[in-house]
């Protein structure tokens, strides 16, 4: 039998004003920012390891979910 592994779902966005990366768990109160992805994506890790103590269930995965908004004008 394979065992499923949990995964923890981050919206990543970028600030257009200032630039970098802020990233938000759904579902849980973690979040970070990073000046570039590699920094974002260090972050997150590194929030997760925090987040989570020993007696809690660490997802098995963290899954980035980069969202980007687009304006067109009329």
């Amino acid at each position: 039998m394979t065992s499923v592994k949990s995964e923890i779902i981050f919206e990543v966005s970028q600030d257009e004003v200032d630039g970098g990366y802020s990233a938000s768990a759904v579902g849980y109160g973690i979040h970070t920012q990073g000046e570039t992805l590699e920094e974002v994506r260090a972050n997150v890790r590194d929030a997760v390891e925090c987040y989570f103590d020993e007696t809690m269930e660490r997802p098995g995965l963290i899954r980035l979910h980069y969202v980007r908004d687009e304006v067109l004008a009329l």
